[in-house]
């Protein structure tokens, strides 16, 4: 899962509208392993929604060589980062993954940058018109009695 999400740059994100309507978007990001990071305008209602609702989902795909597809989806909490430390840390991070993107979050008060932390990730793989999944969890979001709707065919705990 790390390297795929170690190869893509673009994800589809889905948060929580005030009106009950779901919103996903597609923007760049950069992981961290398993964590997610994007920037987002600071006025934007993506970053509204998730100030009021800190639940997302996140769907990264790629297509396959052998011609199947290949993708992790992700059940999520994002929040701001606010430590300038850990965001130079993020664009030091970036400049070396990929030199020739310039800043990833630029010391602006118009943008913000947003970690998204995983707590049920599930790793897809179709080929020949069928799909396969399997679906772990982390942290300690099952020791909280969260329900998810997934069906899993098997579950581990990942630290």
């Amino acid at each position: 899962m790390v390297d795929l999400l170690n190869r893509e740059r673009l994800m589809s994100i889905g948060v929580n509208r005030p009106d009950g309507w779901p919103q996903v978007t597609t923007v760049g990001y950069l992981n961290d392993g398993l964590n997610l990071y994007f920037v987002s305008g600071r006025d934007s209602q993506k970053l509204a929604n998730v100030q009021a609702d800190d639940r997302v989902s996140v769907s990264i795909h790629c297509d396959t060589e052998l011609g199947g597809a290949v993708g992790v989806s992700m059940a999520a909490r994002a929040n701001e980062v606010t430590d300038a430390g850990e965001v130079e840390r993020l664009n030091q991070l970036m400049f070396k993954r990929w030199p020739a993107v310039s800043v990833y979050c630029p010391a602006t008060s118009s943008v913000v940058l947003i970690h998204v932390k995983p707590e049920l990730i599930c790793a897809i793989a179709a080929s020949g018109g069928r799909s396969r999944t399997e679906c772990f969890s982390l942290g300690n979001s099952a020791e909280r009695g969260e329900q998810r709707s997934a069906k899993t065919g098997r579950k581990a705990r990942l630290s």
